[in-house]
């Protein structure tokens, strides 16, 4: 019988933003977040437990671009396992920075949602 993925812990919430530097302008610069990465069109910001992604989304989607992201230590098998729960994702695992991979799907009231981690075998 197959393993049951239970996703637990939120380790990212992304927030869509319509540009980077004046999203990052407000979080660094007037509340003191900490930037931990920089990459193009994304950032994360420290926060404690969980931190504050930033990426840029034109148009921004009616809820604000928001995402709730599920860190995983296999981005493949927890797909594959999400998916044989019943869960329809709405892309592939596919590279998000050089070392990490995500997969997106939405819930019942159409959040988007993302399992992120080690890309795993395949």
């Amino acid at each position: 019988m197959p393993t049951t993925i239970r996703l637990a812990t939120i380790g990212t919430i992304m927030l869509g933003v319509r540009h980077l530097e004046s999203s990052l302008a407000f979080y660094r610069d007037k509340l003191g977040l900490e930037v931990r990465m920089k990459l193009n069109d994304v950032a994360l910001l420290a926060t404690g437990g969980v931190a504050l992604g930033l990426i840029v989304r034109n148009p921004l989607p009616p809820a604000g671009g928001t995402e709730i992201v599920f860190p995983v230590d296999n981005v493949r098998a927890a797909y594959a396992g999400l998916q044989a729960q019943g869960v329809s994702f709405i892309n592939q695992p596919h590279q998000i920075t050089p070392t990490s991979w995500a997969a997106h799907f939405k819930d019942v009231d159409g959040h988007l949602l993302s399992i992120f981690g080690p890309e795993g075998s395949a």
